[in-house]
């Protein structure tokens, strides 16, 4: 195992051509135009395109006259073509399966013209190496060395020679402790047919142990796809599923954000969604921590400090604030969880001033939201996770001392309903649980603006479904007692159901 020592880069002349022209070979087709067009004359390339982009040299265009089955070509020498010195390591490669890498296809092709002293000739002697022939009218082709230096630390060595057997194999069988690796191998070697399949692997493989790693990835190899999956990942499961692990810690800040403020993001309900932020923020201030903490231990903690100043208004929470700008705290109706958020003294008083006023006013109006206009950024919101066991699914809420059930139906194995119905107090089965410390509203009509969204994931790709934003007026007794019914088709699952609304003013 050997690894070329380091040169400094010097001035050389070198001839090209039968016209004795020189260059500098570090420094691929440098102003020497004659050169560079019977580089071009060599391989039949158009010579005004390479002006544009010379330091390609050409590759591109030189890969067309390898087989598109590399992979399958037979090698008919035991002996390399090419010696590839990398991570402190030797690599044996061959002509046909190199070309598949724009960066050693590249540094291939740079060799050559260094170490030639007629690379127009070499270069032939290449394209027609790749002619289909007798196995014993072909010669060798001369055998290069060439170096490559990675300062990528997601480059293991392993990674690289998975990346490198990928250019002799199909479907190379990696696993997702692998694929980062690769997928940093394959964008150094400009491989982007590997990419892709490391990017689809890892859209197919979020969890919540790899999503901070993939999503940083993605924002490092500039991969949209990838980001805009985990992005889309995270909008359905930040509540659900981070919210009750550990791994909830390692999510960034910018990501959070961003989660925070997309119009798909599923919760249970806008409480939930509070809890598992202070949670975030538990973790992050916490970080001995190996088990996920009582939603008791994460009070008892903000509760600790001292009460003259909130938490969001202290040095270490004002980094903080523009996360809890995004929340929905108008949408925390329960006595019992407004009375919390006041005893642990988190957000600036102002803040619990304003909700509360927004529900005195709400309460004295009918339940009308009068300081609530847009549906997509401030409406109320609830969620259903419709697992796979499950052949209806529903939930009870209360607010401003209505009543509703919000519930799923499965009508076969890819048939789906969601709606949601006006419910009286006195039919509920547990009034307690639902109107325990709260008002009922004796109210016969109840104006509402609504939506529903059902969203799941099908061969990669998240389907969505959602209603319009219908205005209607909810009564007691049927028909006007239930809304209009989202209907689909799909066979994902679990379906993630979204009800927003706002109770209009009447």
């Amino acid at each position: 195992m050997k690894m070329l020592k380091p040169h400094r880069p010097r001035l050389e002349r070198r001839v090209v051509g039968s016209t004795n022209r020189w260059r500098l070979p570090r420094e691929p087709f440098s102003g020497d135009l004659l050169a560079l067009s019977q580089m071009c004359k060599a391989v039949s390339i158009d010579f005004d395109e390479v002006l544009k982009n010379p330091d390609r040299l050409c590759v591109s265009q030189i890969q067309k006259y390898f087989p598109g089955n590399s992979k399958k070509k037979a090698i008919q020498s035991g002996e390399a073509d090419v010696i590839l010195e990398c991570l402190g390591f030797t690599w044996e490669l061959h002509q046909p399966q190199l070309f598949q890498s724009d960066t050693l296809a590249k540094l291939y092709v740079m060799a050559l013209a260094r170490d030639s002293a007629n690379p127009e000739k070499e270069l032939q002697k290449l394209l027609r190496a790749q002619l289909p022939r007798k196995t014993k009218e072909q010669h060798p082709a001369k055998k290069m060395i060439i170096s490559l230096k990675i300062n990528d630390p997601l480059v293991t060595k392993a990674a690289f020679a998975t990346a490198l057997k990928n250019l002799y194999m199909h479907e190379v069988t990696m696993s997702a402790d692998d694929v980062l690796g690769v997928l940093a191998a394959a964008h150094v070697l400009q491989f982007r047919s590997l990419f892709q399949r490391c990017v689809t692997m890892m859209m197919n493989g979020l969890t919540p142990i790899t999503i901070k790693n993939f999503y940083l990835a993605g924002c490092k190899y500039k991969e949209e796809l990838l980001t805009t999956a985990c992005e889309r990942w995270m909008e359905m499961n930040l509540v659900p599923l981070m919210g009750t692990q550990i791994h909830l810690r390692k999510i960034q800040q910018e990501l959070l954000h961003k989660v925070l403020r997309s119009p798909r993001l599923f919760t249970f309900s806008e409480f939930h969604l509070l809890k598992t932020l202070l949670l975030w923020v538990y973790l992050q201030l916490n970080n001995k921590t190996q088990t996920i903490p009582t939603y008791e231990t994460v009070l008892a903690f903000f509760s600790s400090f001292p009460e003259k100043c909130s938490f969001l208004d202290r040095d270490v929470g004002q980094n903080l604030m523009h996360l809890f700008l995004c929340l929905r705290l108008h949408g925390i109706t329960k006595g019992k969880d407004l009375e919390e958020l006041r005893r642990i003294n988190f957000f600036p008083e102002s803040w619990l001033l304003r909700v509360t006023a927004y529900h005195y006013h709400a309460l004295e109006s009918g339940g009308d939201m009068a300081h609530v206009n847009d549906l997509s950024t401030q409406a109320v919101r609830f969620g259903l996770l419709f697992n796979q066991e499950y052949t209806t699914h529903s939930k009870m809420i209360a607010i401003y001392g209505f009543f509703f059930e919000i519930k799923g139906i499965k009508h076969n194995t890819t048939s789906y309903s969601f709606h949601m119905q006006r419910i009286r107090h006195t039919d509920l089965e547990f009034p307690s649980v639902v109107c325990e410390h709260g008002p009922i509203s004796l109210r016969v009509e109840r104006l509402v603006t609504y939506e529903i969204r059902a969203q799941t994931l099908v061969d990669g790709k998240w389907q969505e479904f959602r209603t319009n934003q219908i205005t209607q007026k909810f009564g007691l007794g049927k028909p006007s007692c239930k809304s209009h019914a989202l209907k689909i088709q799909t066979v994902g699952i679990p379906i993630y159901a979204s009800f927003s609304f706002i109770f209009s003013l009447s």
